[in-house]
């Protein structure tokens, strides 16, 4: 499967949101990370500015709600035009509602997984889902370091995938830069959301161009 770059918006400069975004247009969609303050201790954007960059982005939109109650919202990310909505697995007793709900307005659905999370119980999910993010850090906050710790997690969900026969993407979110995306790419991820890596590169072009070429040459086959 193609590698994807998903630069995280989290990262970006928000006083000069539309040419941050054209910064990036070489990459393959845009991230936003919708935060309530209740799953995660932190605030970041919701439904009106996801909106917005529905009609200013440049790259379709994969959002991943980091939200309380996905049952309530999820579906809304969705009408609202981003192209994909992943919703966490540890916010919702029924996930296959909350994806079919998701994919019934059209967009891709991806589920979640925190990294202290088990992945056992959502490997029966997968046909239900178009992607699965293993998080490479506690969410909530941008700038963290990368946990060596959840690659078993990714090797095991890659193999199951691959079994499997889906056309499923598999996911990295997390302290992702031109060292880690290699760790990650061997691990079995195809599709790698990375934010201050890019975002604070001089030429974020070049940045995203080296990021490609480091997962594609390390890519688990």
């Amino acid at each position: 499967m193609s590698i994807r770059i998903h630069p995280s918006i989290l990262a970006a400069d928000f006083t000069k949101l539309g040419d941050e975004l054209q910064r990036v247009t070489d990459a393959d969609y845009i991230h936003v990370d919708v935060m309530d303050y209740h799953f995660v201790p932190n605030l970041s954007f919701g439904l009106p500015v996801v909106e917005r960059l529905v009609s200013a982005s440049p790259l379709p939109l994969d959002v991943h709600l980091m939200i309380d109650d996905p049952e309530r919202w999820a579906s809304d990310y969705a009408e609202a035009g981003a192209n994909s909505v992943t919703f966490h697995a540890e916010a919702t007793d029924r996930p296959v509602e909350v994806a079919r709900s998701i994919r019934s307005r059209g967009a891709q659905a991806g589920i979640a997984i925190k990294p202290s999370t088990d992945i056992g119980p959502y490997l029966e999910l997968l046909d239900e889902v178009d992607l699965i993010l293993v998080m490479t850090v506690e969410p909530g906050f941008g700038g963290q370091k990368f946990l060596e710790s959840t690659m078993p997690k990714l090797r095991r969900l890659r193999q199951v995938v691959d079994l499997s026969g889906l056309e499923l993407r598999v996911q990295v979110d997390g302290g992702i830069n031109e060292d880690t995306i290699v760790m990650a790419a061997e691990a079995g991820a195809d599709t790698f959301v990375a934010g201050s890596s890019i975002f604070n590169a001089q030429n974020a072009t070049e940045q995203i161009a080296l990021l490609r070429a480091r997962a594609a040459s390390h890519v688990h086959h």
